[in-house]
């Protein structure tokens, strides 16, 4: 301990540092030193070592002597060193004083490498209001938001740069998966959170808006995402998530959900990848309730792991997790059976046209054939072709009834057809569950007949006119040889994409696939996948009527993406109706798959605001070679440019003109719209309506643990805290 808290010798190391003496740089140090010398002060040496950490990350690359840049690269690091010994004995008494340390540790998490100058540049107006009078309560909110976000996003960075290395090094000694968590605690990072926790107190008391999560300390950390509540197990699962079997009736607390999660109970993540991906849009769609919380937070939740709890997330992301025992008469009464049995829909089936055998041309369908000759994709794709045709590939489309075709051929080993096995199995199921036969036993038998299923499809030999018909349309329509163009492959069933549920990611899409027989093996890879036992499970959810699924697939060229993301033409995180929630990540396909993407809410009046940047060290792209490759990022630049946001907020406009107009529909809703840009220009690739759970949002319960908030209440940064 005494050598830890040995004072820092910053000026021994500039004496040492001789290429730096009497550089720009040099001279501040400097005068830094000289200055610490007549003020010991704390919040003096915080401020001071802050800003100085930040002049040297600035200006670091005009440097041009390697050994140079080394020298400042070690009194930066000494700097670090000073700071968090300081920062602990910073003990700010008013809002004021605590905000003016969160600035200053974030001002030192840009100067330490934590965040990058260009999202620095996007959060320091919010968080230098240390020096006004007062703020009413919805901007000390954003201000606690924002500070929130920068600890996230410098444990973000943490990740990225070392938590491939962890994961290989966890394979033999799982003691290694605690690096990151140990590398974190030692930055600057700590004492930002701890700061950002406190200031959490007191809005917490200030708002009523708190959390009641078991007996856990710095619970203002929580955030919910998804609105619902929940009533079972707890599974807190602290290292990789891929490997972990879930349950339906369970509730899991992850560092990362797996990108393929089978339905839960209810999830909260440390690192929620982003609000728009697959997996937080089927929670969305479900009223399953999701929440962010820190890891901290995750490792004193680990002492509870398999009790039984109660778990919910006001409409306001105000969270609840306590044990049964607590639980009240409202809260049990909402899980009985008559409760939880209305969530169910039934999709219509009625105008399905199995007759159709031709492969289409995506420029003769549009939204009317959605449900009829393929599925909501490729019809929503061929609509917006015909209303953006610059901004749309073309495209083939395998309608329903080339899927139906071959399933009415007789399966091997079977002496009937693939069609006849599929429905034998659900007359089965339904004989075995009015003979009282359990659940589980029943589900279990159906997933192994649909193992045998799939496996058969995937066999299943194509029809010589089918593969004669891909050999003229991909010629005719996509322009090359079949075989000579990469394509996706896209899973479009009837029972996706639609008002009531998204069913978003469940089926497969195969990326930038060339060879001939590979895009004939895909096609089947693609019709059996509606059988897997997670995309079955998630339809049995929520749908009435999941035997009855379709699927169509979606042909279309490969666009190598500079950047690929979601559009949602609502603000999720604002609540406002009227603005814009995007996420991008570089490559292809990352933000849909969970990847931690760059987030933006676009108000509808004017400007936005980052609500996160993107983390993933790695992304894909998608050579003309066929499949993908992988290349490195780094985070010194944002994603989407000025010159996007703009293209961006004027498609959302012409939808929401211009959709329901051409598609003869009722739909007021927000859309998802899923895009990317090659060298600055905008491409379409998928649209359908944005689907939030009815129930949660109008849930009695769940309104009755929101409280009302006066966010215009004014509150002096004077006031002790």
């Amino acid at each position: 301990m005494n050598t830890f808290f040995k004072p820092v010798d910053v000026q021994a190391l500039l004496n040492t540092s001789k290429l730096v003496k009497g550089t720009l740089l040099g001279d501040k140090v400097q005068s830094f030193i000289n200055a610490k010398a007549d003020n010991d002060n704390s919040s003096y040496i915080v401020n001071e070592t802050a800003l100085l950490l930040l002049d040297i990350r600035e200006d670091l690359l005009t440097e041009k002597r390697s050994l140079a840049r080394l020298q400042l690269l070690d009194i930066s690091l000494k700097l670090e060193e000073l700071l968090f010994q300081n920062a602990p004995n910073w003990e700010p008494d008013t809002v004021s004083g605590q905000l003016e340390k969160i600035c200053a540790l974030t001002t030192a998490s840009v100067g330490a490498g934590y965040l990058e100058l260009w999202e620095w540049e996007q959060i320091s107006g919010t968080l230098s209001k240390f020096g006004e009078s007062k703020l009413t309560l919805a901007e000390l909110t954003q201000v606690l938001e924002t500070a929130r976000s920068a600890v996230e996003w410098s444990a973000a960075t943490v990740k990225a740069n070392y938590q491939e290395v962890v994961n290989t090094y966890t394979a033999f000694e799982p003691k290694s998966y605690a690096f990151i968590d140990d590398r974190i605690r030692g930055s600057v990072a700590l004492h930002l959170g701890q700061s950002v926790g406190q200031l959490g107190d007191f809005i917490s008391k200030e708002s009523a808006l708190t959390n009641k999560v078991m007996d856990i300390s710095n619970q203002s950390t929580f955030r919910g995402l998804n609105p619902g509540y929940a009533f079972g197990e707890l599974v807190v699962v602290d290292g990789s998530s891929e490997d972990i079997e879930v349950s339906a009736d369970k509730i899991y607390i992850f560092q990362r959900s797996p990108s393929d999660l089978e339905p839960v109970a209810g999830i909260a993540t440390v690192a929620e990848g982003n609000m728009v991906s697959h997996v937080q849009l089927l929670a969305r769609n479900l009223g399953i309730p999701n929440a962010a919380l820190s890891d901290q937070n995750l490792q004193s939740l680990k002492k509870y792991d398999g009790d039984r709890v109660f778990y919910a997330v006001s409409n306001k992301g105000n969270v609840i997790l306590k044990p049964e025992a607590q639980m009240t008469d409202q809260e049990r009464g909402l899980f009985s059976k008559k409760e939880r049995n209305t969530d169910k829909i039934e999709v219509p089936v009625e105008k399905i046209q199995l007759g159709t055998t031709d492969v289409l041309n995506m420029r003769d369908v549009d939204a009317s054939d959605s449900g009829a000759l393929c599925g909501p994709k490729a019809a929503n794709l061929g609509q917006l072709k015909k209303m953006f045709p610059e901004q749309v590939v073309e495209g083939l489309v395998i309608p329903f009834g080339i899927f139906k075709d071959h399933m009415d051929q007789t399966m091997p080993g079977e002496t009937n057809s693939y069609w006849e096995f599929l429905n034998g199995m659900f007359k089965e199921a339904e004989r075995m569950r009015g003979a009282d036969v359990p659940e589980p036993e029943v589900e279990n038998y159906q997933l192994r007949q649909l193992e045998t299923l799939r496996t058969a499809i995937k066999k299943m030999p194509l029809k010589e006119d089918f593969k004669n018909q891909l050999e003229t349309k991909f010629k005719s329509v996509l322009g090359a040889e079949f075989g000579k163009v990469p394509v996706f492959l896209r899973s479009d069933t009837n029972m996706e994409d639609l008002k009531e549920f998204t069913g978003a990611g469940l089926n497969l899409t195969l990326f930038n696939v060339l060879d001939k027989e590979k895009i004939i093996e895909g096609i089947k890879d693609v019709w059996a996948s509606p059988y897997t036992e997670r995309s079955f499970k998630w339809r049995q959810v929520y749908l009435l009527n999941p035997e009855n699924v379709f699927p169509s697939i979606l042909v279309i060229p490969s666009v190598d993406v500079d950047y690929s993301g979601v559009l949602i033409t609502k603000g999720i995180n604002s609540g406002n109706d009227k603005d814009l929630t995007v996420a991008f990540s570089r490559g292809a396909g990352g933000a849909v798959d969970g990847q931690s993407a760059e987030t933006y809410t676009i108000y509808s009046d004017n400007g936005y605001r980052l609500l996160a940047p993107a983390r993933e060290a790695l992304f894909n792209t998608l050579p003309a070679t066929g499949g993908t490759g992988k290349k490195i990022a780094t985070f010194e630049h944002r994603v989407l440019n000025e010159k996007n946001m703009a293209d961006i907020k004027t498609l959302a406009k012409t939808i929401r003109e211009t959709m329901p107009k051409e598609t003869n529909s009722d739909y007021e809703g927000a859309y998802d719209v899923e895009l990317g840009f090659k060298e600055d220009k905008l491409w379409l690739f998928q649209i359908r309506p944005f689907v939030e759970n009815k129930k949660a949002l109008s849930s009695g319960y769940l309104e009755s643990i929101t409280p009302k908030i006066n966010t215009a209440k004014e509150i002096s940064l004077s006031t002790k805290i």
